[in-house]
C-alpha cells in the first residue's frame, strides 16, 4: 500500500492501474468510482488509519475494455506496471515487493491502443495559448504522429476547435475560462497545465530537443502563441507517455485563413460531420465516404470538416479525383488493392512505444506491399498524372525505398498465418524463418510429447485410466486426481514416488521426480523459444522505427489516394460533376441536388429535383441577395442546405452534384437554419437565433455565403418582421456578401423587389382537389401565398381544428390583414365547428364496411345498425 500511495500521489488527479499479478487493482476512492462507472464488483481489503480498504479490480487481459469504459465516462488512467519478475524479487529477500512505477496515463487525448481508438476518426490532442488578441492552436495525433500548430485571432478559436473535434484540450489555468464553452461545443475534455508549461521560451527549447534540431526555421516561422501551444502539448504527451513519447512528425504551420471557417452552429445546421440524430450516419461526411481504408476514412474527415480557401490546393485535389473518374478500371484495380492495406501510422506509432503487437507487424506489411501493388495500378499513366496522384505513388513505390521494401519482404517469411493479439504469447514467428528459434521450439514440442507418454506411462502403472497431467503457472506441470484417485496415491506403494502438492475442493494434486525435472526442462525450452520471438520481435519493431520517415510517407500517400478514388466511384455513383473554382465572388450552379437529402429518397424509390441557384456578391452575373418564399415542406431548408453544401464539398476538393457549378472561393459558410434553443447557457430558442444571427452580421465579409431560414419568427409578429427586415438589408448594404434568406414574411418580397442586387424566388406548390402538392421546384419570383393550413392539414391536425384556422385565416384577410382586430365575436364557437366537422354516425358506420365480403346475414345487420345510427342523428 506504500507503493500505490507514492504513485497516486504523483499522479491525484488520475485513477490509478496498480498491477498485482493477473489483475489490475483499484483502491480507496478510485475504486469507488470506478465500480460505479463501469458495473466491477466493489470488495475490501486490509485497513488504513482504521478503516477497511475499498478495492476493485480488473483482469489484466480485458483492462483494454474498461480503460475504454472509463475514458468515455470522463476519466483520465495511470498505469503501474510490475517493472520486474517475481523471482529477481525473491532473490533480494523472501519479503520483497516487486517493483513498480506508472509507465503511462492514458487520456482521451493520448490513446494509441486499437481497441481504444475509432479506426476512421482522428483522435486529436489540441492546446491553445493566448497572447492579446491572437491565440496559437496546436494539436496532434499521438495514434498517428500528426502535428500542425496554426496562429488566429482568439475570437476565431471557437470555430478552430469546432473543425478540429479534439478529444482533449490543453490549457494553461489562467485561460481554461477563455475556451470553457468552446471545449464543450467541440465535446472536448479540458485539461489545465501550469502556465510555466506555457512559456514560449522554453517551448521553442522543448521542440528543438524533441526534433533534435539547432533551430525551428525549417519548420516555419512560428509566432509566440504557437510556440506555446506546441510546448504545452509536447510537455503533456511526455507527462502521460512516461517519458516514453512517440515520435511525432515535425510540426506543420498551416497558412492563416488556409481553411474555410465554419462555425458550430453552422456545422450543427448542415450536419457536416454529425446528423441531428448526433450520429455519423445521416451526415454529409457518410453519404460522400466510400474509402476503403480507415486512415483513408479520416482524412476524408478532414478534408470535408476544413474545406480549403487556395484555388490551387482546390484544383490538384479535383484533379486527382478527375485521374480516377477518367480510369475506372484503374480505380477498381487500386481501390481493389486499398482493401488489403492496414493502418500504417497507426500500426507504427504502437511499435514505437512499446504498446505493439504480431498484428501490428502484419499491418505494417499489408501496407507497404498494398501501397506498392497499388502504385504499380497507376505507373502506367505515371507522366499524365496529375501531381497528387504523382507524388502518392512515388512515395508508396517500394521501388523507390529498399528500406520498407526490405522490412516488408523479411516480415511476409517472418510472420505466422495466424498472430496472437501480444508478443509475449508467443507462436507469431513463422516455421524455418530462424534456425535457433527453430531449435528451442523443438526441444519444447518434442517435451510436451514425453508428456503425453508419461501421463500413459502413470496411468498404466497405477491403474488409473483417467489420470490427468495439467499445468499452471503456478505448480507448472503436475498430476490431478479425483479425491477418490487421491486415495490410491497416498497409500503404498504409490505414496513413495507419488508427491503431494496441493489439495483442493474437487481435486489433489501430486507430482513426482521426474515429473519435476521434465517441467523444468520444458520450461527452460518454452522460455527459450518465447524469448527468442521477443528478440526478433523488437529488431523488427527497430527496422521500422529507422524508416519511420519514409513509411508515414506512405501512409499518407495511401490515404490520398484512397480518398481521390474514394471521391471519384461516388462521384461516378450520383453524376456529381467537376466544379470550376476561381477567386470571383460569385455562386452559379445548374440543377443542383442535396446529395444527403437525395440519397434518402432514393433508397425510397424516388427522385429528387434539381434546382438552380444564382448569387454574385457583386450584383453582376447574379443576385447578392434571394429572398426564397413558399409553403412549410415544399423544400426551403432543402434548397438552404444544398447551396452551402455545394460550397463545401466543392472547397474540400470534391465533385458536387449539380449539371454545372461555378464557385468563387468562399472563406466562411454560414447557415442559421431550424430552431433551437440552449437550456445549458440560459438561452431561449429566440435569444439563440439571435445570437447566431448577430454573429454572421458581425463577421460575414463579402465571399462569405451565408444561408438563412425563418429569421425573426421566435417573436411578436412585427417585431419579427421588423428584425427580418433589418438583417435582410444589413446583408445586402453592409456585409455585401452572397447571401439566400428564406422566411414566411411576404413583406420581404417587396424589400428583394427594391434592392439593387436583389432577387425573390419561390418554392413552387399547387392546390389540387382541397390537398396541396410540392413540387420541390424554385422559380423565380415571390409566393402566392404561404398554405399554412393546407400544410397542417397534411400533418394530420383534427378536421375540427383544420375547419377553425381556415374560419379565423378568413376573417383576418377580410379586415386587411392586419392582427389588431377583434374577432371572437364574429366567429362560431369552436364546440359548433367540432360538431359541424364530426363525421356523421352514417359516415362513421360504413368506414369499415367491405360489401363484397358480406354474408347475406350480415348484410342484414348493417341495415339494421345504419337504420338505428340515422335515428340517433335525425337533424344530420
Amino acid at each position: 500500500m506504500a507503493q500505490y500511495l507514492a504513485a497516486k500521489a504523483d499522479h491525484p488527479d488520475a485513477l490509478l492501474f496498480f498491477r498485482m499479478g493477473d489483475f489490475y487493482e483499484l483502491f480507496f476512492d478510485d475504486a469507488v468510482k470506478a465500480a460505479g462507472a463501469v458495473g466491477i464488483t466493489l470488495t475490501k481489503r486490509g485497513n488504513h488509519d482504521g478503516e477497511p480498504i475499498p478495492m476493485a479490480g480488473v483482469p489484466w487481459h480485458q483492462a483494454e475494455n474498461y480503460l475504454s469504459k472509463l475514458i468515455r465516462a470522463g476519466f483520465k488512467v495511470a498505469v503501474c506496471e510490475q517493472l520486474e519478475d517475481p523471482a529477481e524479487a525473491k532473490k533480494r529477500g523472501g519479503k520483497s515487493i516487486v517493483q513498480r512505477g506508472v509507465v503511462r496515463v492514458v487520456t482521451p487525448g493520448t490513446l494509441t491502443e486499437e481497441g481504444l481508438l475509432d479506426a476512421r476518426t482522428a483522435n486529436r490532442l489540441a492546446a491553445a495559448a493566448f497572447a492579446g488578441d491572437l491565440a496559437g492552436i496546436a494539436w496532434a495525433d499521438v495514434s498517428t504522429g500528426a502535428f500542425e500548430a496554426r496562429v488566429l485571432k482568439a475570437s476565431e478559436v471557437e470555430e478552430e476547435l469546432a473543425a478540429l473535434a479534439p478529444a482533449e484540450l490543453l490549457v494553461v489555468d489562467a485561460d481554461s475560462a477563455l475556451v470553457a464553452e468552446a471545449a464543450r461545443i467541440a465535446g472536448a475534455t479540458v485539461t489545465t497545465r501550469p502556465a510555466v508549461k506555457a512559456d514560449a521560451k522554453s517551448a521553442e527549447r522543448r521542440i528543438k530537443a524533441a526534433f533534435e534540431v539547432a533551430a525551428l526555421d525549417a519548420f516555419g516561422d512560428f509566432t509566440a502563441p504557437e510556440l506555446s501551444a506546441m510546448g504545452l502539448l509536447l510537455d503533456y504527451i511526455e507527462l502521460t507517455q512516461a517519458g516514453a513519447a512517440p515520435r511525432l512528425t515535425p510540426p506543420r504551420r498551416n497558412a492563416e485563413r488556409a481553411f474555410m471557417a465554419i462555425d458550430a452552429a453552422t456545422r450543427a445546421a448542415l450536419e457536416i460531420e454529425r446528423s441531428v440524430r448526433g450520429g455519423r450516419d445521416g451526415s454529409l461526411l457518410a453519404c460522400v465516404d466510400r474509402t476503403v481504408t480507415s486512415a483513408g476514412g479520416r482524412l476524408l474527415a478532414e478534408r470535408i470538416s476544413r474545406p480549403l480557401t487556395d484555388v490551387a490546393a482546390i484544383r490538384a485535389r479535383l484533379d486527382a479525383v478527375e485521374f480516377f473518374i477518367a480510369e475506372p478500371h484503374r480505380r477498381a484495380g487500386v481501390r481493389e488493392e486499398l482493401r488489403a492495406a492496414g493502418d500504417l501510422a497507426r500500426a507504427l506509432t504502437r511499435l514505437a512505444l512499446g504498446r505493439g503487437g504480431p498484428r501490428d507487424l502484419a499491418q505494417l506489411r499489408d501496407g507497404l506491399h498494398s501501397g506498392d501493388r497499388a502504385a504499380a495500378r497507376c505507373m502506367g499513366l505515371s507522366d499524365a498524372a496529375p501531381s497528387e496522384i504523382a507524388h502518392a505513388c512515388a512515395a508508396l513505390s517500394l521501388s523507390s525505398h529498399p528500406g520498407p521494401a526490405s522490412l516488408a519482404q523479411t516480415l511476409d517469411g517472418a510472420l505466422a498465418p495466424e498472430l496472437p493479439l501480444l508478443a509475449r504469447d508467443g507462436g507469431f514467428i513463422a516455421a524455418g524463418y530462424d534456425a535457433t528459434l527453430d531449435e528451442t521450439r523443438a526441444l519444447r514440442d518434442d517435451s510436451r510429447k514425453v508428456i503425453a507418454a508419461l501421463q500413459a506411462k502413470y496411468a498404466e502403472e497405477t491403474g488409473i485410466t483417467g489420470l490427468k497431467l495439467k499445468h499452471n503457472n503456478v505448480l507448472g506441470y503436475h498430476i490431478d486426481a479425483t479425491t477418490k484417485q487421491a486415495e490410491a496415491l497416498m497409500t503404498p506403494p504409490h505414496n513413495a514416488r507419488f508427491i503431494h502438492r496441493q489439495t483442493n475442493a474437487g481435486s489433489i494434486r501430486f507430482t513426482t521426480a521426474e515429473l519435476a525435472e521434465l517441467d523444468a526442462k520444458i520450461a527452460r525450452a518454452g522460455e527459450a523459444s518465447l524469448a527468442r520471438e521477443l528478440s526478433l520481435f523488437k529488431d523488427f519493431a527497430v527496422r521500422a522505427a529507422e524508416n519511420e520517415a519514409e513509411i508515414r510517407a506512405a501512409a499518407e500517400a495511401l490515404a490520398a489516394l484512397d480518398v481521390a478514388a474514394g471521391l471519384a466511384e461516388w462521384a461516378e455513383e450520383t453524376q456529381a460533376t467537376r466544379p470550376e473554382i476561381d477567386e470571383s465572388i460569385a455562386l452559379l450552379a445548374d440543377a443542383a441536388r442535396h446529395p444527403v437529402v437525395e440519397q434518402g429518397v432514393r433508397r425510397e424509390g424516388q427522385g429528387f429535383t434539381p434546382n438552380d441557384a444564382r448569387l454574385d456578391a457583386e450584383g453582376r452575373s447574379g443576385p447578392r441577395l434571394v429572398v426564397v418564399t413558399g409553403p412549410n415542406m415544399a423544400g426551403k431548408s432543402t434548397y438552404l442546405r444544398q447551396i452551402a453544401l455545394l460550397a463545401v464539398l466543392a472547397q474540400a476538393g470534391s465533385f458536387v452534384p449539380a449539371r454545372k457549378l461555378r464557385l468563387g472561393v468562399v472563406d466562411r459558410v454560414f447557415a442559421r437554419v431550424g430552431a433551437s434553443d440552449d437550456l445549458s447557457r440560459g438561452r431561449s430558442t429566440f435569444m439563440t437565433e439571435m445570437v447566431e444571427t448577430a454573429a454572421i452580421l458581425n463577421q460575414a465579409g463579402p465571399r462569405a455565403l451565408v444561408v438563412l431560414d425563418e429569421i425573426g419568427r421566435g417573436t411578436a409578429t412585427f417585431d419579427g418582421l421588423a428584425i427580418a427586415w433589418a438583417v435582410a438589408e444589413h446583408l445586402h448594404e453592409a456585409n455585401r456578401c452572397r447571401a439566400v434568406f428564406a422566411t414566411h414574411y411576404h413583406e420581404l418580397t417587396r424589400l428583394a423587389d427594391k434592392l439593387d442586387a436583389g432577387a425573390n424566388a419561390h418554392l413552387r406548390a399547387k392546390e389540387w382537389k382541397g390537398d396541396l402538392v410540392f413540387l420541390h421546384e424554385v422559380a423565380p419570383g415571390a409566393a402566392d401565398r404561404s398554405y399554412g393550413i393546407q400544410v397542417a392539414k397534411l400533418a394530420g391536425l383534427p378536421k375540427s381544428a383544420v375547419e377553425r384556422a381556415r374560419a379565423v385565416l378568413g376573417k383576418l384577410e377580410a379586415n386587411g390583414g392586419t392582427t389588431r382586430v377583434e374577432i371572437a365575436e364574429d366567429l362560431p364557437l369552436f364546440a359548433q365547428v367540432m360538431e359541424e366537422t364530426a363525421p356523421h354516425p352514417l359516415e362513421a358506420a360504413l368506414a369499415g364496411v367491405n360489401p363484397d365480403n358480406l354474408s347475406p346475414k350480415e348484410a342484414l345487420e348493417l341495415l339494421y345498425r345504419l337504420k338505428a345510427a340515422a335515428a340517433d342523428a335525425p337533424d344530420r
